[in-house]
């Protein structure tokens, strides 16, 4: 367990300036969420604030949660219920502080899950697109397959690296795949912004009814890789820089989900 410790206003901060919040129009607050402990030297991070992971963040010893996705969302009716409830009461009883960053953390061009994707995946970002500059279009970077490189080759590069079998639609397997875009969780929408880019293929995490049709009437191949399993590398990434700036301890959970 690290000696060492932080103000949690100093530690906010700087997780602040790193993502820049303030610049996204998001439909959640970003940074902390619910206030513990003044000091911050045991760091637990993971993809959702769930109960599973909160419970496993106290069995850590944590004081601080750093995590993708929060407890607030837009359409909430403010009541302090059920699910909701139980997760700000272990969090209030045990002095944890919880922060969390959605689109800002999607975006960082460093720390982020699209960015930290494309190092999964061996991309390389030639540009971006969509609202808010979310999306990534780019290329694979390794040289002894970029002449054959198939969506069928893309679909075992991320089975491989993810960990998840994904859901591959590709009206013509036999392509070449020249640029590839891809932005993380539930960017399904964005199927006809990757295609406008130029993309050869769309990555994103899930995949809805109509994205199936558009995949082959438009030629693009369309790669459903996970929610969660094309989201676990950006907070894990900006947990292991803010623990290394500050000198902290940090792990990594990674609680299982199938979506």
């Amino acid at each position: 367990m690290s000696t060492f410790a932080v103000s949690r206003s100093g530690f906010v901060d700087r997780a602040n300036e790193w993502l820049q919040p303030a610049r996204f129009k998001d439909y959640c607050p970003n940074g902390l969420q619910v206030e513990g402990r003044g000091e911050v030297c045991v760091l637990v991070s993971g993809v959702t604030a769930s109960l599973a992971l909160i419970e496993a963040a106290i069995d850590e010893g944590a004081d601080t949660i750093l995590v993708h996705h929060g407890l607030f969302w837009r359409g909430q009716d403010g009541s302090l219920t059920g699910w909701l409830r139980k997760r700000v009461a272990k969090l209030i009883e045990n002095n944890i502080n919880l922060m969390a960053y959605h689109l800002p953390l999607d975006a960082h061009e460093k720390y982020g899950n699209n960015a930290q994707l494309a190092i999964q995946l061996g991309l390389q970002t030639i540009s971006t697109f969509g609202d808010q500059n979310l999306g990534h279009l780019g290329i694979n970077i390794d040289p002894s397959t970029q002449d054959t490189f198939s969506s069928a080759d893309l679909a075992l590069r991320a089975f491989k690296s993810l960990g998840k079998e994904p859901l591959l639609i590709d009206p013509n397997p036999s392509r070449v795949l020249r640029r590839i875009a891809w932005c993380t969780g539930g960017a399904q929408s964005w199927f006809e912004d990757a295609i406008k880019a130029g993309a050869d293929a769309f990555v994103t995490g899930e995949i809805s009814e109509p994205q199936a049709h558009l995949a082959r009437e438009s030629g693009v191949a369309f790669l459903a890789c996970g929610h969660h399993a094309t989201e676990r590398y950006g907070v894990r990434a900006l947990g292991d820089a803010l623990a290394q700036e500050f000198q902290i301890s940090h792990r990594f959970i990674d609680i299982d989900n199938p979506a």
